[in-house]
């Protein structure tokens, strides 16, 4: 069954990689993605092993409701390991998705990444159903020319 992307960027410059029904939350998710979009590959992998060790914390620009402001200049903000996690795996993905066909993963940049709501199963269980997190996301990287470093005067 085909995916269909929600951009049409599809060249020899470019990789893809999708994760489909991740046990993750939309929201948390949305917000990752907004931070990282238009990054450097390196920086976002980067950015996201910190989130883990609680080093780093994602700004929270839209869901900030009881939400306080955490250490730096970040703003309200949270740590969403969870989903770092997840969203590590698959910029994994993309990155041995470029690998083979050739790409300079040291100069790939993310063009695209958004996450969508996914089905929302129920859980079963003795005192009716709960329900489950479910995202879809979507990843796209494009190899980006490098800059010539100009000597200092």
């Amino acid at each position: 069954m085909a995916y269909h992307y929600a951009t049409q960027l599809n060249n020899e410059h470019t990789a893809r990689a999708v994760g489909r029904s991740l046990p993750i939350s939309t929201k948390f998710s949305v917000e990752i993605c907004n931070h990282l979009r238009h990054r450097k590959l390196e920086d976002a992998k980067k950015i996201l092993e910190r989130v883990t060790m609680l080093r780093e914390a994602i700004p929270m620009k839209r869901y900030t409701f009881d939400l306080g402001h955490k250490p730096g200049s970040v703003g309200p903000g949270r740590y969403p390991v969870k989903a770092c996690k997840n969203i590590l795996e698959l910029l994994d993905s993309v990155e041995a998705n470029a690998q083979f066909k050739g790409l300079n993963t040291s100069l790939l940049q993310i063009v695209h990444i958004c996450a969508h709501k996914a089905s929302i199963p129920m859980h079963g269980g003795r005192r009716g159903g709960r329900k489950n997190k479910r995202t879809h996301l979507e990843v796209v990287v494009q190899e980006t020319a490098e800059k010539p470093k100009e000597a200092k005067k």
